[in-house]
């Protein structure tokens, strides 16, 4: 029998009554997909799938300390759960003590609907979507353009027991849009990319029509130099600078010494000022369009998430006000060591503060500047300075007396998001979008563009 076959919430109930630990932690995904492929302006593939991962925490108290087990496997059987359940306290009692340990979160009220069946998407969520695609094919196809693309949209209700009494669940949907327009001889290529709850906020033909423009911006092609310029970010290539310096802003990495907010004598940049602009690095479970998980679901530990932590409940959290650095990620065994508070993980990021100003009002506002359009293949060079390596990517274009004049060649970058926080000179309208290089990881973020006046390109890209 299936353990699909079972309720998810009974699936865990069985889980935790058959641990024999200190302590237990249960987490089941129920995973449903559902997506759409096409090329050439026509659909290709599509297709749905569905899943559901299981994984135990065991914890066992030792004289030395607390240690923790954790085993995670897909398509478990009802008779595979127990041979799981005894994993996962083998693994712990083979562990010495776990260095994050702390008490079992508990007293948080249950979920109301942690009985209910589990969220799921289909097809049926490209109901209103699939026609309006066609419908760009066919603009496409009249203005001599090729359309690419990808649409995805995924399902997972988690459901989260221990053995301290908590019953949690969380529905959380997931789409991406992704559509690149080439010219038909290949030689011009323009991106654009969505991210979406439900696929109801998405017009495919306006996004054709945007890159419409950009193929059109590329008729007239210019080289340039490697060397410092004025360049204006769009939201997305914010997003990858931003997400990553989100990934390394670890309170407990920062007090040893290893990153960018660190200061001399185990403290932290926290209170230093990061920008001159009244910028606000932000995150919240509840922000409109940007909902995620309200508390703490680790599948394993790391140095800004712990298993203890599971089920903690996540508050909405200021990293930088007003360009002031406020709090860094901490566990609560982070907390204990760092004194700084607790500030787990959340699963979105937004920065606001800018001027209502749109990135077509701020070309409009360029004497001479470069326009990105996204950036890829980044990584990092030196972490005390998070400064990262990437590239540019489908399209980069001058910017002349407030209008695009053409598409010039693309570059690597050297930068680090801190420091670019620290030049930009300008900041426009926040709106939701999809970082380009992080889009499979991290898809709920709202940023603004940017303006900054020495954006360093360090040598020139033959990538298109």
């Amino acid at each position: 029998m299936s353990a699909r076959t079972n309720k998810p919430h009974e699936i865990v109930e069985r889980a935790l009554g058959l641990s024999r630990a200190d302590g237990c932690v249960v987490i089941a995904d129920e995973q449903s997909s559902a997506n759409l492929r096409w090329a050439g302006n026509a659909l290709t593939t599509n297709g749905v799938t569905r899943g559901r991962t299981l994984t135990v925490v065991a914890t066992v108290d030792g004289k030395q300390g607390t240690a923790s087990g954790v085993v995670s496997r897909a398509a478990v059987t009802v008779d595979e759960l127990e041979p799981l359940v005894r994993a996962a306290e083998a693994a712990a009692r083979g562990a010495g003590p776990a260095e994050d340990a702390q008490p079992l979160v508990r007293d948080v009220p249950a979920s109301p609907d942690f009985e209910d069946a589990p969220a799921e998407t289909s097809s049926t969520v490209f109901a209103d979507f699939a026609p309006a695609l066609g419908e760009a094919f066919a603009r496409a196809r009249a203005g001599g353009r090729e359309l690419y693309g990808f649409a995805h949209h995924e399902m997972v209700s988690t459901y989260l027991g221990t053995s301290t009494g908590l019953r949690l669940r969380h529905d959380q949907p997931n789409g991406t849009l992704e559509v690149n327009a080439k010219s038909p001889d290949r030689t011009r290529s323009a991106w654009a990319g969505r991210s979406t709850r439900d696929f109801k906020d998405t017009d495919p033909t306006a996004l054709d029509a945007e890159l419409a423009v950009r193929l059109g911006w590329a008729e007239r092609r210019l080289e340039l130099p490697a060397g410092r310029y004025e360049t204006l970010l769009p939201p997305t290539a914010v997003a990858d600078l931003l997400i990553y310096q989100y990934w390394s802003a670890s309170g407990r990495d920062a007090v040893e010494g290893r990153t960018v907010f660190s200061r001399p004598g185990g403290r932290t940049r926290v209170g230093d000022r990061l920008s001159a602009l009244p910028l606000t690095l932000r995150s919240d479970p509840d922000e409109p369009g940007l909902e995620s998980a309200p508390f703490v679901i680790a599948h394993s530990s790391g140095g800004d998430q712990s298993v203890f932590d599971n089920g903690l409940p996540i508050a909405p959290t200021r990293w930088m006000g007003a360009g002031e650095l406020t709090h860094l990620t901490t566990t609560r065994h982070g907390a204990g060591l760092t004194g700084l508070p607790v500030a787990p993980a959340v699963d979105n990021l937004i920065l606001d503060g800018g001027e209502d100003r749109s990135l077509e009002e701020m070309v409009a506002n360029t004497e001479r500047g470069l326009l990105l359009t996204c950036l890829w293949y980044i990584r990092e060079v030196d972490p005390a300075t998070l400064l990262l390596t990437g590239l540019t990517r489908d399209g980069v274009y001058l910017v002349e007396d407030g209008e695009v004049s053409g598409v010039v060649n693309n570059f690597r970058f050297n930068e680090s998001p801190v420091d670019l926080l620290g030049r930009a000179t300008e900041a426009g309208r926040t709106e939701k979008t999809l970082p380009r290089e992080w889009g499979d990881w991290f898809t709920r973020a709202a940023m603004p563009p940017l303006r900054v006046p020495d954006f360093n390109m360090s040598s020139v890209s033959q990538g298109v």
